[in-house]
């Protein structure tokens, strides 16, 4: 569930990272900083859900211990765990990185929106100028979270593709040691069939030499 949901959550983070410079800059505190956004609220969630992860794992592990392939079972639930806690670690980057980033973003917003405000003094071909280096920041800007979004994906595949591929081994391993466990008992069943064809096919044997035995020879005249 962990691992579906990171798409979406790493694809809100780029694209609010790619347009930060063009939204308004948040309301200032009286010190002049920038008020806080709610990434603390996302933090205590991936902190809550790294919890549950760990609470899960214990009880998993625990039925591992139960069963016939235990180190099978254990193999794969150490690897699930390992793919839950890496995505939540990659989203906690991500909050950190884009909170960052976002504040430089708001400053360059600021600086941008100075330098291509014209100016009544300025010459028609300086406004124009001013016009066109706005827009390819905002083409880079889009750009660039274009590319976030396809790589977060890419990674989504990538962690798919590795968990199905860790399910379908941890399956084929679970039927070959059901076989195992069950050979000696259909070996006996085999062994068995074969002693009692065995058995037939004497009594059968029997049979047949006594019906074809040739009759006696009569006793010779007194």
């Amino acid at each position: 569930m962990i691992l579906r949901s990171s798409l979406a959550f790493l694809l809100v983070l780029a694209l609010g990272l790619g347009l930060a410079h063009a939204q308004p800059a948040p309301a200032a505190t009286p010190g002049g900083t920038p008020a806080p956004k709610n990434y603390q609220s996302e933090r205590d969630r991936i902190a809550a859900e790294r919890k549950a992860v760990e609470a899960r794992f214990q009880q998993e592990q625990a039925a591992c211990y139960q069963r016939f392939a235990v180190d099978n079972c254990l193999r794969d639930l150490r690897a699930r765990r390992r793919a839950q806690t890496d995505d939540l670690k990659r989203q906690e980057t991500a909050i950190n990185d884009i909170e960052r980033k976002r504040r430089g973003a708001e400053q360059l917003k600021r600086l941008d929106e100075k330098q291509a405000t014209p100016r009544t003094q300025d010459r028609p071909e300086q406004q124009e100028q001013a016009r066109r280096a706005q827009s390819d920041r905002e083409q880079r800007a889009a750009d660039h979270a274009q590319s976030r979004a396809n790589t977060a994906a890419q990674v989504q595949q990538r962690e798919q593709a590795f968990e199905n591929k860790q399910q379908h081994h941890g399956q084929d391993e679970a039927k070959a040691a059901t076989r195992a466990a069950q050979a000696p008992a259909q070996l006996d069943r085999y062994q068995r069939k074969q002693a009692a064809a065995e058995r037939r096919r004497a009594e059968r044997d029997r049979r047949n030499a006594n019906q074809t035995k040739p009759p006696a020879a009569p006793l010779p005249a007194p």
